[in-house]
């Protein structure tokens, strides 16, 4: 079996529509105990008190919106190259997902930051190249709104994309090519000795996983959906050349 074969919408819709109840599900179960667990059953940190409790959203959502835009530059570069449309409707569907995560990285980095900090904002290089990428998302998602045809909408996002790759990259690695900034490293790596302590790092990590099925879900949900709206312009079109 290749994965080509889900450049087929037919493919794809009977797939998904297999997957998608059980995505779902186990990621509804992930998010609530993650957050449960979390929230109620760890304890205060030692400086940061109960504000450190926002790592539950706050690190799986920020992850999420890079990662987010980083599905779209697969997906799109598989539509430059290789023009499989379910690819191009894929990475549109993503994008308000990404919008959406990201402006809860932000709501909830200003939340913590407030009280760590002293202050809701800082122009530090993550959050700068953080908040760039926001405005990459949403650029993304008029530039499809602005454009009537699909195919040439779909080249020229994908062309967006690639340069806003950039942003998704120093939101990931600010911290790491500049030393000032206010923002620390990340919470979760491979080098143990960075990592949270374990009493908030196993929630976290249920956390992480509950809103990766989340945005697997309604990925799989707003593809399928963008699926049914081509074909139904299709036929639009067709009437009105009978």
């Amino acid at each position: 079996m290749s994965i080509w074969e889900y450049a087929n919408p037919k493919k794809f819709m009977q797939t998904s529509g297999w997957l998608l109840p059980w995505v779902a599900a186990l990621s509804a179960v992930a998010l609530v105990v993650g957050l449960v667990w979390g929230f109620f059953f760890t304890p205060d940190d030692y400086k940061q008190g109960s504000t450190v409790k926002i790592i539950y959203i706050h690190v799986p959502s920020a992850m999420m919106a890079i990662n987010i835009w980083v599905m779209m530059l697969v997906a799109s570069l598989i539509w430059l190259i290789r023009r499989h449309h379910v690819s191009a409707l894929a990475a549109k569907a993503a994008a308000p997902i990404g919008v959406t995560m990201t402006l809860i990285a932000l709501f909830t980095g200003a939340i913590w930051g407030e009280p760590m900090w002293g202050t809701w904002w800082a122009w530090d290089p993550r959050l700068t190249s953080f908040l760039i990428l926001f405005l990459f998302y949403l650029g993304y998602v008029a530039l499809w709104e602005a454009i009537d045809n699909p195919d040439t909408a779909a080249d020229l996002t994908g062309v967006l994309c690639l340069v806003g790759s950039v942003f998704a990259l120093l939101s990931r690695y600010a911290v790491n090519f500049w030393n000032q900034g206010l923002h620390q490293g990340a919470s979760l790596s491979l080098d143990k000795e960075e990592n949270v302590a374990d009493v908030f790092y196993f929630p976290l990590l249920v956390c992480i996983a509950g809103f990766v099925g989340l945005f697997v879900a309604l990925l799989l949900l707003r593809t399928r959906t963008e699926i049914r709206l081509r074909r139904l312009k299709a036929l639009e079109a067709r009437e009105r050349m009978a």
